[in-house]
């Protein structure tokens, strides 16, 4: 096998690449050769900046990932692609007894809904061609219950559970599914927790590698989900957390 892990002539749909752990993953993907499709609500400009300073070609979709109803546009205005990352998700904090209808649909409608149906657009021209490569952010959360994020740990854990299905369905159709779990990395979703003294010298203290994850951490796992040198990889979920599951 010649180059196992590069991407050139590739390209990968990376959603929520803006900011945090899409950039991280975009940026990886692209210094290994793809071309990068960035979709989300907000304008990717400085993940566009670097991907193109790294000679790859840079594609960005605006749309909101919390309607199902953009994905046929998604997919149009992207083209064919070779990898789909699902990385956009967001987060809603309530204790369980309080944790409101409206926190629990907007999180499972982006987390876990677009997820599926974006996955299941892009697949078909997949199956089709008898190759492509997913790669669902799944979470810690996929793991363990987490406390006041009640409709983020349902949604993470429901992408652990379709990551295997979906492998199983289409493994012997040539694609890929896959999933990688970031442990506690500093990115907007855990300011609120970065900011709490307690909390944060209490996760810390829980973390082998003393410290919490960077974007550029995810890099490696994910060019390697989505190169051949993972093509019997099927329904894995890798966590990514200086080893906070092992402890």
């Amino acid at each position: 096998m010649i180059r196992p892990f590069s991407l050139e002539g590739r390209v990968a749909m990376v959603t929520g690449a803006n900011t945090g752990l899409g950039q991280g993953i975009a940026l990886a993907l692209a210094q290994a050769g793809a071309d990068i499709v960035a979709v989300g609500r907000t304008a990717p400009d400085e993940t566009e900046t670097g991907v193109r300073a790294l000679g790859r070609r840079f594609t960005a979709v605006q749309a909101d990932l919390g309607d199902v109803g953009a994905i046929p546009a998604i997919v149009e205005a992207a083209g064919p692609v070779d990898i789909l990352v699902n990385n956009a998700g967001i987060i809603r904090r309530a204790d369980a007894l309080d944790f409101t209808e409206a926190d629990w649909d907007a999180v499972m409608d982006v987390n876990l809904k677009s997820a599926f149906f974006l996955t299941q657009a892009v697949a078909r021209p997949m199956v089709e061609r008898g190759s492509g490569k997913i790669i669902n952010v799944a979470s810690m959360l996929s793991f363990q219950g987490g406390i006041r994020v009640a409709s983020y740990t349902a949604s993470k854990s429901g992408i652990a559970g379709l990551t295997k299905l979906l492998a199983n369905e289409w493994a012997a159709k040539g694609i890929n599914v896959n999933a990688i779990a970031p442990g506690y990395f500093a990115t907007n979703n855990t300011a609120a927790l970065q900011a709490d003294e307690g909390r944060n010298r209490d996760i810390l203290a829980r973390i082998p590698a003393g410290r919490w994850g960077n974007p550029g951490d995810l890099g490696g796992a994910a060019v390697f989900l989505a190169s051949s040198a993972a093509d019997y990889v099927h329904g894995a979920v890798i966590p990514i957390d200086g080893g906070w599951l092992a402890r």
